[in-house]
């Protein structure tokens, strides 16, 4: 555990990968590190409205959240309602679609790329699993 709690501080090693840890010691790493865990399970995904809804819902967005695709981004790159050291979001039961069409599943896939450089840049990790 402590090892993943320190790979999940080097902020340039942030990104999105698939976890190849059990959840448990990716709880206790967050944990350990001081960062929120942002948990959605991804069973109950049919498109981009459920998705958009369950992040917005998990992150606890406020209440100018758009539910739209400028609106998750805006949300993901400010959690000035959730100061932390670091994020994670665990995306479960991810079938390689994120259930979304191809079209939007690029479109998320280019969020959490713009999301991590941008907390990058402020010298926070933000990382994204599937499991």
């Amino acid at each position: 555990m402590d090892n993943l709690s320190l790979c999940l501080k080097d902020v340039k090693e942030a990104g999105a990968y698939r976890l190849n840890c059990r959840l448990d010691e990716l709880y206790a790493a967050v944990a350990g590190a001081g960062y929120v865990l942002f948990e959605i399970d991804l069973a109950e995904i049919e498109g981009k409205e459920t998705f958009i809804a369950a992040i917005a819902q998990v992150v606890h967005a406020p209440d100018w959240f758009g539910s739209n695709w400028d609106a998750l981004a805006d949300t993901l790159s400010d959690f000035s309602w959730q100061p932390a050291f670091g994020y994670v979001l665990l995306l479960r039961n991810d079938n390689g679609t994120l259930g979304m069409t191809a079209e939007d599943h690029n479109i998320v896939m280019e969020i959490f790329v713009e999301t991590i450089a941008f907390w990058k840049s402020q010298d926070k990790p933000f990382w994204v699993f599937f499991c």
